[in-house]
Parts: structure tokens; C-alpha cells; sequence
């Protein structure tokens, strides 16, 4: 996620741990789903899977193709949300400037200079989004804008976990919880700044259990003293707040701040879900965010048995309400960037996701549908490895919390690229 909230994003930046930029990652996805269908019959998975032909002896992670031509009365091929909703196409254009900030930046230069796939540059990568910017103002539906696509782009699809385009998709968020500055008999449980001297702190690291205690309250007594940034109420609360990378805070005077990943103690992570799981307190098969967290409702204790296994430890800086920021630093924006393994896959591009995600319907439920996105690629994170493997951000607070918990499906990641005449 790394993210900065993806401030997660990050931990392929400073260090490999397998820290998750998601939540969902801490659930375990699920893969019984793995066979869930994702087009309506005529239009299934040979169409949008990768063909045999292109296959063989496949090494690169992406394959260029031809864009993906719509079935008649298959809505869910097109991004119909940019051309139903102001606010949609906005945030969009916004996502693509950020983008192109980025691609001009010496980063960007650096990860491109020794980029994997054939024919994918910077340049080219800069100049699409530039076309495609154009072509998503002067267009006035989604048919129009995928003809034109169509017309001048070609496609670069992820060979994904099968080498068939196979993309596993989970989400990820920022949550947003009641934290205080100042230790309170109800704000107990600390987050902390990254200590000055961690460089010169023997190695290996201690761990979680040794920073901080089984009960998360020890740290005064050890290297973190001194270094509390925000207290929070809940003793999940700052745990998840480290696996997420980041979190919005609401302070009790009504204002609110953020916080964003800083470094951590170079530990993997372990997950609580697949632990629950091989002590057999939880099934692993339909394991989700919800099960998850209402077994530590109703049993709280033994947080201090769960939390503690995980070794890994993350430390914070106080971003002053800044958005969440993936690992190309700059801000992320809901439901238009994705966090994908950046040592694979062109850091700022324009991607096309397709695969099922959850909304809510009137009633607060959650059902799934079938969506194409036009994303870009600004994050990455510890566990978001390989190319099948895709993070969608979903936003802020409760509700994309909610819709993270329960995203998982099997789907495809498309890049868009001008046809190489253009």
C-alpha cells in the first residue's frame, strides 16, 4: 500500500520484507475464488486471457497485444464511470497529471533506464498519457473513447500468475481511526517515529515482541522510549495501521492528521489470518477481514498471543493530513491507482484493469461486479509480488475498508501504449 499509505509501498524502496500494502493480505485471500468468472459467456476468459500462441517460451512479464475488442451488450468492457460522473473523470485526470509529474522526475529516469520489456520507455510511457488525457476530454462516452483506443494503442498485457493473464486482485485503504498526541488512561497504544539511530542498531533488529512487549505497552522501557508519535485506543488499531503503512487520524480537538510510513526493522511479516488458521482457531478456506476481526472482538486477549508473532515492526512520520502517497511519491487517488511489483511492471503507466470488485447496494450490502478501470501504476508494497498479483486502493476510512476486507478475484492487468508509428 508502501502507500505512504502505501507508505508499505515504500518497504521495496528502503528494504524486501514482506510486509502486505494491504489488509486484505493480512486476511488471506482466498483462492477457492480463484475460478470466479469474470465476463458473461460469450465473452469469457479466452477472450481476455492471454492466447496460447503468445505463451511459449513467454519470459517477459508483459505481452503486447491488440486491444481487446468489446462484446456487443458487455457494459463491464468499458469504463462507463468517467462519462457518467463529473467527479470520476476528474479524479482520473488528476491520477494521470501525478503521473506525469513523476515521469519527469530522475526516478523516474532510473527505473526506466534498465526496464525489462522491450519497447517500453519512458518516453513512450509519458507520451501515452498525454494522448490518452487527450483523447478522455475530446471523447463523449466509454465506446467512443475504446474506438479510438483501439485505433492508436496497443496493449501490454501481464502474463499474470499462469502466464495465461491470470492477475490476482486484492485491495487496500487508509483507515481511519480516533487516535490523541498525549497518553491518556482511554489513548494507551503507541505508534512511533523512526528512531535517529536505527542505523546503528546491532543486527539483527529486535523484534516486535522485543520493542514493544506482548501487550504492546513495554516500549518505554526499551530503544523506542521517547519516540511515541500518537496514542491510539485499541490495541489492533496501530498494528493495522503498520500494515496498511498508513492511516488517518481524527484528534480529539476534531481535527484530523495523517501518518505515513518511515522505515522498519527489517523483519518479514507474518500474517495473523494464516496463523489463526494453523492453530485452528479459524478455517483458512473463506477467511476474510471481517471473520478476522470479530474473532479478536470476542476475544481481545489473545491480541497480545496473535500480534507479537509477527516480528516485523513499522515506525511512522506525521504527514499533516497529506494524502496517502504511493512508492512513486505522489498522492494516490481512490479507485484510479494500483500498487503492482515495480521491479516488473512501468511505475506511473496507464493500466486497464479488469476483474470483479465489490459496492455497496442501497441496503449497505455487498455485491460484486464485473468493472473496467483505467488506473495508473503508483505503488507497490512488500507483498505485491510477481505479475499476478495487482493492489487496488480504494480510498479512505470505513467504507473502502469495508470493500478491501472482501476484495478478491481472479482478473486481468492490461498497460496502454501509442502504437509505436505514433
Amino acid at each position: 500500500m508502501k502507500k505512504t499509505l502505501a507508505g508499505l509501498g515504500k518497504l521495496n524502496k528502503f528494504i524486501a520484507i514482506s510486509l502486505p500494502v494491504l489488509l486484505s493480505i493480512f486476511l488471506v485471500r482466498m483462492e477457492s475464488l480463484a475460478h470466479r468468472e469474470l465476463s458473461p459467456p460469450e465473452c469469457r476468459v479466452k477472450k481476455w486471457d492471454i492466447p496460447v500462441s503468445f505463451t511459449q517460451k513467454q519470459k517477459a512479464p508483459l505481452i503486447e497485444r491488440l486491444p481487446v475488442t468489446c462484446c456487443q451488450n458487455d457494459r463491464s468492457c468499458l469504463d462507463e464511470v468517467i462519462y457518467g460522473q463529473i467527479s470520476e473523470k476528474k479524479a482520473l485526470i488528476s491520477a494521470i497529471a501525478r503521473s506525469l509529474q513523476y515521469l519527469q522526475t530522475a526516478n523516474a529516469a532510473a527505473a526506466y533506464q534498465n526496464y525489462p520489456v522491450a519497447g517500453i520507455t519512458r518516453d513512450r510511457v509519458f507520451k501515452s498519457l498525454k494522448r490518452f488525457r487527450e483523447l478522455l476530454l475530446t471523447t463523449n462516452s466509454a465506446t467512443e473513447l475504446h474506438q479510438a483506443i483501439e485505433r492508436e494503442f496497443v496493449l501490454y498485457q501481464s502474463i499474470g500468475k499462469d502466464t495465461k493473464g491470470s492477475v490476482l486482485f486484492t485491495a487496500y485503504y487508509e483507515p481511519l481511526y480516533a487516535a490523541s498526541r498525549v497518553p491518556t488512561p482511554e489513548y494507551r497504544y503507541p505508534v512511533y517515529r523512526l528512531p535517529p539511530d536505527l542505523n546503528s542498531w546491532t543486527k539483527p533488529h529486535p523484534t516486535r515482541l522485543e520493542l514493544e512487549g506482548a501487550d504492546g505497552l513495554q516500549a518505554v522501557k526499551g530503544k523506542l522510549r521517547g519516540l511515541e508519535l500518537f496514542w491510539f485506543r485499541d490495541r489492533l488499531e496501530p498494528y493495522l495501521a503498520q500494515i496498511e503503512g498508513s492511516a488517518r487520524l481524527q484528534l480529539p480537538d476534531g481535527t484530523q492528521t495523517a501518518i505515513g510510513y518511515a522505515g522498519n526493522n527489517a523483519y518479514n511479516y507474518k500474517s495473523l489470518g494464516r496463523e489463526l488458521a494453523n492453530d485452528g482457531k479459524l478455517p483458512l478456506e473463506g477467511m476474510t477481514m471481517p471473520i478476522i476481526l470479530d474473532y479478536f472482538q470476542k476475544y481481545p486477549q489473545e491480541l497480545n498471543i496473535y500480534i507479537p508473532r509477527d516480528r516485523s515492526f513499522v515506525f511512522f512520520q506525521e504527514n499533516h493530513g497529506e494524502p496517502a502517497q504511493g512508492s512513486i511519491n505522489v498522492p494516490l487517488t481512490a479507485e484510479r491507482s494500483i500498487a503492482t511489483d515495480k521491479s516488473l511492471m512501468p511505475p506511473g503507466a496507464l493500466a486497464l484493469i479488469r476483474a470483479s470488485i465489490p459496492f455497496p447496494n442501497p441496503t449497505g450490502k455487498m455485491e460484486e461486479r464485473i468493472v473496467s478501470r483505467y488506473v495508473l501504476d503508483q505503488d507497490t508494497g512488500g507483498a505485491i509480488k510477481g505479475a499476478g498479483r495487482v493492489d487496488y486502493f480504494l480510498g479512505t476510512g470505513k467504507l473502502a475498508g469495508d470493500r478491501a476486507g472482501v476484495t478478491v478475484s481472479n482478473g486481468q492487468l492490461f498497460y496502454l501504449l501509442l502504437k509505436s508509428k505514433n
